[in-house]
């Protein structure tokens, strides 16, 4: 058996997460997940990857260089992350364990209470952690009762800042501390709101908020168990401000710089971009528009400009565009009190006027003249580059490759990512900034997690939607595929559904199916990026439409392939690919069987629901004044059309699609006598990530599959 045809296997192959390049560029610290614990799960741990080793590249890679293992920093029980360097080299990260606990190799970092921190930090929580640049044992620098949730450094000064969740009303730890225990004594789990969100994708907003908080960085080692300085606040009157958003440190360390989310009416909201002061805690914003959100800061080198994701709002008429911009650091004199602005959104420059894609990660070249980022093209995601003197746009891959987690080299050299495709995994790789678009300028680097093959080729495909526009996509094919050998097709629709079929996943993995003998069709329809805005508007409020007829029409091409069996088919999709199997279900009978993960049912349940209803008010508009387009869209009432064999999956966890989208399809399939089957996992969310639920999601789909597309007998698996 291999890692595709055991998808226990599969599930705990180690996986690469994050990562980053110490301050002088020799060497960066990677995350890998793997299996670990009892029961099992997947954690975290650090390794050292040195920036001029290159091994276990694929045969196709370009440069080898020599072999320098990797090695493994950290092995917490309960795992590490938020990697972050200070000036110095030495590394800062999160992770739950016993104050005296190293976690270093050779450890065992077992999990328990965190020790003392003005009073106490509370058992189970993340607290920050150093180890020495010098080598050594890891030690506890910071702790917080709730726990850190994330952490930035500064560039060139000793200086922390770091996400807490502290309880309303607490000023110190100590209330904090004392607080939760009231609660736990009091076997209290309430939250009351009185406003604004109530939950985000698969956790509650409350009662405890995020806050800003800095601390010292020790210059000494930390006795085991003592008690560290109580962190200072620098945002006590965040509220829900701060849930999810990233925050950066100015290069010396004097501000935070930080997405910042102000509630609007009914519901809705839209993030500014703010500073805080790191002395004096004041507030003062440096961006914001009323229908726009700015995320993602990332400070120049030199201090002078932020960049940031200027994301506009959708309408009902047409969908918001993303682009990057920039906003001076400096305060133009409107002062630094809470709630005042440098000048507003006219001050932000557009990076990118012209440019017909959506950025994703975005970081700063070590110069402060350019910027490197990603962004999706046509099934790819290459890394470009943006000249802020000239405006020139350099693209400098132009492989199949997906990139992420750009880390520059200081000499502005190289770029550092992580390098995956739709046949490959996450690997790390070396990019010749001076050599764009040329081969040689990639290099892999040695891989914690070692090298794969997948089981089968991949072709690209396209073809011609009904008004013309050309639809492309990935087809994975097994290797015996022939006219001889035709495979029978799986159509899978991505999630999103402003997303594309570019990358490795772990979670929507078609190599496991080819294994089986599958083709797997990933289309990029109406809505995709990596096409345009057009693409994208093609699909705006009109799920039913374009998207539908998109992915038919690519069907319809591929069957025609005389390594494709046309007479065996079938079709899944998780999220807005959960919408489109249930869409497709009600729509035509073309399908042998159609498997539909956390899908959308009933639009106007959905808006009602999900814990981001202000997407769908201003997409789809209000239902009591305009629910045209969710009568037109929504695939509940066209239940009695459906006689296509269903799978239904999803996770009570899940709070972007409600359990009740899957309850309430289940009900109306079994009320009128529909083939279906009902998978529920109760403790997992809008994806499956328990290693032990992920073979368990899997078998059933085989077993679903094979007994309506190849004809054998249903095998209920084993451990459900």
């Amino acid at each position: 058996m291999t890692s595709f045809t055991d998808v226990s296997a599969f599930a705990s192959i180690p996986r690469l997460t994050s990562l980053r390049l110490s301050p002088d560029g020799t060497w960066l610290a990677v995350g890998v997940q793997t299996v670990g614990g009892e029961p099992p799960r997947y954690v975290t741990s650090i390794w050292r990857v040195d920036t001029g080793s290159a091994d276990g590249a694929p045969d196709r890679a370009p440069v080898r260089a020599p072999v320098r293992a990797p090695v493994r920093l950290t092995r917490g029980a309960e795992g590490e992350g938020s990697p972050r360097f200070l000036p110095d080299g030495s590394l800062v990260f999160a992770a739950k364990r016993p104050s005296g606990s190293s976690g270093s190799p050779g450890s065992s970092g077992s999990p328990g209470s965190s020790g003392s921190n003005g009073g106490a930090a509370g058992k189970d929580k993340p607290a920050l952690w150093l180890l020495p640049a010098v080598g050594g044992e890891a030690r506890r620098i910071a702790a917080a009762p709730g726990g850190v949730m994330g952490v930035a450094t500064a560039a060139s000064a000793p200086v922390l800042a770091f996400a807490a969740a502290v309880l309303r009303g607490a000023a110190t730890a100590a209330d904090d501390t004392a607080l939760r225990k009231a609660r736990t004594d009091a076997d209290v789990n309430a939250i009351l709101h009185e406003g604004g969100r109530i939950r985000y994708w698969d956790h509650d907003l409350g009662p405890d908020q995020l806050r800003l908080l800095t601390a010292p960085v020790p210059d000494g080692e930390d006795a085991a168990g003592a008690d560290l300085p109580e962190p200072r606040d620098l945002t006590p009157e965040a509220g829900r401000a701060l849930d999810d958003q990233e925050f950066e440190l100015t290069p010396d360390g004097t501000a935070v710089i930080t997405s910042w989310i102000t509630e609007t009416t009914a519901g809705g909201w839209h993030v500014d971009l703010v500073a805080v002061d790191v002395a004096a805690g004041t507030r003062r914003v440096l961006i914001t528009a009323p229908d726009a959100d700015f995320e993602a800061p990332r400070v120049s080198p030199d201090g002078a400009l932020v960049l940031a994701h200027r994301s506009e709002h959708d309408t009902f008429d047409r969908p918001g565009d993303v682009t990057l911009v920039t906003v001076p650091l400096a305060d133009s004199g409107a002062g630094a009190g809470v709630g005042t602005s440098t000048g507003g959104s006219d001050e932000a420059r557009d990076l990118l006027p012209g440019f017909d894609r959506h950025p994703a990660e975005a970081v700063w070249a070590p110069d402060s003249r350019s910027v490197y980022f990603t962004a999706d093209d046509q099934g790819r995601r290459p890394v470009f580059r943006a000249d802020l003197a000239d405006g020139e746009l350099v693209r400098i891959t132009t492989d199949d490759g997906a990139y992420e987690q750009l880390c520059p080299s200081p000499d502005g050299r190289y770029l550092y990512a992580l390098r995956s495709a739709i046949d490959a995994p996450a690997a790390p790789v070396r990019i010749d900034v001076g050599s764009p678009g040329a081969a040689a300028g990639l290099a892999w680097l040695a891989s914690p997690a070692g090298t794969l093959t997948v089981p089968g080729r991949l072709d690209e495909v396209t073809a011609t939607a009904t008004d013309g526009t050309t639809i492309r996509g990935w087809l994975a094919l097994p290797e015996d595929a022939s006219a001889d050998s035709p495979a029978p097709l799986l159509l899978w629709v991505h999630g999103g559904p402003v997303a594309s079929w570019n990358s490795w996943s772990w979670r929507w993995n078609p190599w496991l199916m080819t294994a089986r003998g599958y083709a797997v069709l990933l289309p990029d329809p109406a809505l995709s990026t990596g096409y345009g805005q057009h693409m994208i508007q093609r699909g705006h409020g009109t799920w039913g439409d374009a998207p539908y007829t998109d992915v038919m029409a690519i069907t319809d091409a591929v069957v025609k392939r005389p390594d494709i069996d046309s007479s065996r088919t079938a079709m899944m999709g998780g999220s807005f690919g959960g919408y489109m199997a249930n869409w497709i279900a009600s729509h035509t009978d073309r399908f042998a069987a159609i498997v539909s993960h956390a899908g959308l049912w009933a639009l106007d349940q959905m808006l009602t629901t999900t814990d981001f209803p202000a997407y769908w008010v201003r997409t789809f508009g209000d239902p009591l004044t305009q629910p045209e387009r969710y009568q037109a869209n929504s695939p509940h009432l066209h239940v009695a059309d459906i006689g296509t064999p269903i799978l239904v999956i999803h996770g009570d966890k899940d709070y972007r699609v409600p359990v009740g989208e899957a309850l309430r399809l289940w009900a109306d399939l079994a009320r009128l006598g529909k083939p279906a089957k009902f998978l529920y996992f109760p403790d997992e969310n809008h994806w499956i990530l328990k290693p032990g639920d992920v073979p368990v999601w899997y078998e059933t789909i085989f077993s679903f599959l094979a007994e309506h597309v190849l004809g054998e007998t249903w095998k209920r698996p084993e451990l459900v």
